[in-house]
């Protein structure tokens, strides 16, 4: 099948799921097509599926991926021993694990087409992603807490694990107690992932989207608890701070070069 025969399988399958959507017409133009599709894994509810949309849904997003091209950290040369500075695209970066910066339900962004990093990461993941979330979340019984971590598989993604993350929401200024959550928030990720013998991180710019956590504050919070932890830890984890905006590829260029 060509990427239009496995995106127009896809959409019709998801179409044909709700309703709803009966008498749907798919847009003949790729752009829009994969606007849709994109649209319709965002806001679909985590239940079963056939093997053969699995199948078909896995050859596409990996498909897609390569053609936005995978960096592999072996490419990356270190800022600092084991540390790595990037700027690009997390879901197209092959290392041990990628953090996700989540909300409390931990099932992935439901707004279609929507520009955070949880719903990109869930997007091109697969609705896998979502399914392994929901069972997380089904044992636990609870939303998940601020600061803390879970593992899942990455599954179409070119890294091995996705480690997801709630960091805090900032109010109308920031307080000790965001700062204290924060850091939480790496510090868990890094222990969930030597647990799990994962020898690479990249950590996203958490909380300073949607969570509106000044940017400044949060590198200098997210730098300084990444060293702590290798220091108290001895800890061999090789870390990539990755940026999407170039104000955070300043910022972090400027602390990580710092004396």
């Amino acid at each position: 099948m060509t990427q239009e025969e496995r995106r127009i399988f896809l959409i019709k399958e998801l179409l044909s799921e709700e309703p709803q959507y009966q008498g749907y017409e798919i847009p003949t133009d790729e752009y829009s097509q994969k606007r849709l599709l994109r649209a319709l894994f965002n806001v679909r509810l985590p239940k079963p599926i056939s093997d053969e949309f699995l199948k078909i849904q896995d050859e596409y997003l990996q498909e897609e991926t390569r053609g936005k091209g995978i960096t592999d950290i072996s490419e990356l040369a270190p800022v600092r021993e084991d540390i790595y500075l990037w700027q690009g695209d997390i879901t197209t970066l092959r290392c041990g694990a990628i953090v996700n910066a989540a909300n409390s339900a931990l099932l992935g962004c439901f707004a279609p087409n929507h520009g955070c990093i949880d719903n990109a990461i869930h997007t091109y993941s697969g609705i896998q992603l979502r399914l392994a979330c929901n069972e997380i979340m089904l044992r636990q019984g609870h939303e998940e807490e601020t600061g803390k971590a879970k593992i899942t598989p990455a599954f179409n993604l070119p890294c091995d694990h996705v480690l997801h993350t709630v960091g805090p929401i900032v109010g109308w200024r920031l307080t000790e107690r965001d700062k204290r959550l924060l850091a939480q928030c790496y510090r868990s990720c890094l222990e969930l992932a030597d647990e799990n013998n994962v020898p690479s991180i990249a950590f996203c710019c958490i909380s300073t989207g949607e969570f509106h956590f000044p940017n400044e504050k949060a590198a200098e919070i997210a730098l300084k608890t990444v060293s702590d932890y290798k220091k108290d830890t001895n800890s061999k984890i090789k870390v990539i701070f990755n940026v999407f905006k170039d104000t955070d590829l300043k910022i972090y260029d400027r602390l990580l070069r710092a004396d």
